[in-house]
């Protein structure tokens, strides 16, 4: 007779996977539940198949330090080919405003790592796959605790009435890749233009450890009606407006993928454990199906990897006599991941605001304040380790 499932976890993405990962090291039986991929990530795939520049897909995540080590620990880390350090950041404002982060010395160290979403999405797949305490499951099964791994449009998440504050921004993000006539030299970009552009903000991330380094990806957070006419005008013009936008800091481009498109948004939870109907087995949300922030911080799915990595952690170190769904150790769970979650989305929110204030005072204001923070040194010491994950 089969040992009853421990755990079940609805939503096989990246989350939902590591999840899985990390509680079946603790030789605990999971059931993993494959369900439809968030809409945001559907719109990527179906422009993805469209493609005749030879990228079949444009996806790309900036992870963090945490986030490498624990996925190097299943040895599911991209390596060379799938995953480009970040070895430096510009960031400036609209009006002179600018600060810039180097990674820490040391060999192997990084400010983050630029991930090709496919080749990490492979790698996971394959050790579930071959971790015989985790099974594939087409539908949710019974087990002490389930948790929800679906995404920001979770179907669980709404069938258990939980609520999901969203404030929908007037922007949406467009994300692509291309190639640049100089090489990018391992630095990430990124600009934030004022109230004219409403809140724009470009970023360029470095792609390839190979030569000739001069591909980029990139994520454009841009007013929704523009963002339709980019993504119907021709590549030519794309990517001049991609060269305005980007001061010409790299030269030339011309697109080597598709172009993809997403509506942006900030939201949170109201709760993130309970019990399922009938109390007998509880439920926790992970990932975007707790929280969505905007992406101009990159911390999206390094959020998401902390949040399954405290989850399992307090499983791991629960009392002999505690079940994985306990409520002590959901409520700390709660508590823990509410507060990390609610200060990255009001640090990103109130960025993004700022940029977006009208008049020459708001402005002379946020490039005053970019500018200071880049002498800052131990608060901008600080603020770079969080980001790192350290």
């Amino acid at each position: 007779m089969a040992r009853p499932f421990d755990i079940c976890i609805r939503g096989a993405g990246i989350t939902g996977r590591v999840l899985a990962l990390l509680l079946a090291r603790e030789r605990l039986r999971v059931a993993l539940v494959e369900t439809q991929p968030d809409p945001a990530a559907a719109k990527v795939s179906e422009a993805s198949r469209a493609d005749t520049t030879g990228h079949s897909d444009v996806r790309a995540y900036a992870l963090n330090r945490a986030s490498k080590n624990m996925l190097e620990s299943f040895r599911c880390w991209p390596g060379a080919t799938g995953a480009t350090s970040v070895l430096a950041m510009h960031v400036q404002g609209d009006d002179g405003g600018e600060t810039h982060f180097d990674a820490p010395p040391g060999e192997g160290e990084a400010l983050a790592w630029i991930v090709d979403v496919p080749a990490l999405e492979a790698l996971l797949a394959q050790a579930t796959q071959f971790q015989p305490l985790i099974e594939t499951v087409p539908a949710p099964v019974e087990a002490a605790l389930t948790v929800v791994c679906e995404g920001r449009n979770s179907q669980t998440r709404d069938e258990l009435g939980v609520e999901f504050d969203v404030q929908a921004y007037d922007q949406a993000a467009i994300a692509t890749r291309v190639a640049c006539e100089n090489p990018h030299g391992y630095t990430a970009r990124q600009w934030f233009a004022g109230d004219a552009s409403g809140g724009e903000i470009l970023g360029l991330l470095p792609l390839g450890d190979s030569a000739p380094r001069n591909s980029v990806a990139v994520v454009w957070s841009i007013h929704s009606d523009r963002a339709n006419a980019l993504m119907q005008s021709p590549d030519q013009a794309f990517c001049q407006a991609l060269q305005l936008a980007s001061h010409h800091s790299l030269g030339g481009m011309s697109l080597v993928s598709s172009r993809a498109q997403w509506p942006l948004q900030l939201a949170q939870t109201r709760r993130w454990v309970g019990r399922m109907p009938g109390g007998q087995t509880a439920w926790a949300l992970a990932g975007d199906a707790a929280h969505s922030v905007h992406p101009l911080s990159g911390q999206g799915l390094n959020l998401g990897l902390a949040d399954v990595a405290a989850l399992a952690s307090l499983i791991a170190k629960r009392d002999y006599f505690r079940s994985p769904g306990d409520e002590k150790l959901l409520r700390q769970y709660e508590r823990a991941r509410k507060l990390e979650a609610a200060l990255l989305a009001g640090a990103t929110d109130g960025l993004q605001r700022l940029f977006a204030q009208p008049g020459k005072a708001w402005q002379g204001l946020r490039n005053m304040g970019l500018s200071a923070f880049d002498q800052s040194g131990g608060l901008k010491t600080w603020v770079a380790a969080r980001a790192m994950g350290r």
